[in-house]
């Protein structure tokens, strides 16, 4: 019950591996008027979120130090997220540890199944190889469709984003919409 968990009623946008928590900071100052709840393994970046948080009298962010997977298919209900934000998930780029990477098929399902009808999946990374496989899951999932023209003109905002292109790497982007219901 995400009204009662954040005191009120608003558009709530899930972001998976905030990392140190700067971009989702940034999202939750600058979008007051939607609710973030931001999944994170790593403990100091959960930290440093928390710390930044507390410094800018931040409210409408909640966080959840768990695995995300599990978080989408046991805590959160069907139609329940108005966005899922995913910026440079982890590419387990060696192939014994390929089954570590976040996109499956049964989590894109379960996120898929948590966004409202019309809601985004957004997913950007600097992995070129990693996004075509994402997509490859992504666009199986027949609840979601691709948003046309979505692979440019947005960024995500992240250190990470802005650290890369300042290198020259080439960005990845893309974002799903959950196909409206009937």
């Amino acid at each position: 019950d995400f009204g009662r968990l954040f005191g009120r009623q608003a558009p709530v946008v899930l972001e998976i591996g905030f990392g140190n928590g700067a971009q989702l900071l940034h999202a939750a100052i600058n979008e007051p008027g939607r609710n973030f709840i931001g999944i994170e393994v790593h403990r100091p970046g959960v930290g440093r979120l928390m710390n930044g948080l507390a410094e800018a009298a931040i409210d409408n962010v909640r966080v959840a130090r768990h695995d995300a997977v599990e978080v989408l298919q046991r805590m959160i209900g069907k139609d329940a997220l108005d966005e899922v934000r995913i910026y440079f998930p982890d590419p387990w780029p060696k192939k014994r540890h390929a089954k570590r990477r976040l996109f499956s098929p049964d989590f894109v399902r379960a996120a898929a199944k948590a966004l409202v009808p019309k809601g985004l999946l957004r997913v950007a990374t600097d992995n070129l190889p990693y996004f075509d496989s994402i997509r490859e899951v992504l666009d199986a999932e027949p609840a979601l469709e691709k948003v046309p023209g979505s692979d440019a003109g947005w960024s995500s905002g992240t250190d990470y984003e802005r650290k890369y292109e300042k290198e020259g790497r080439p960005m990845a982007r893309g974002i799903w919409r959950r196909r409206a219901a009937g």
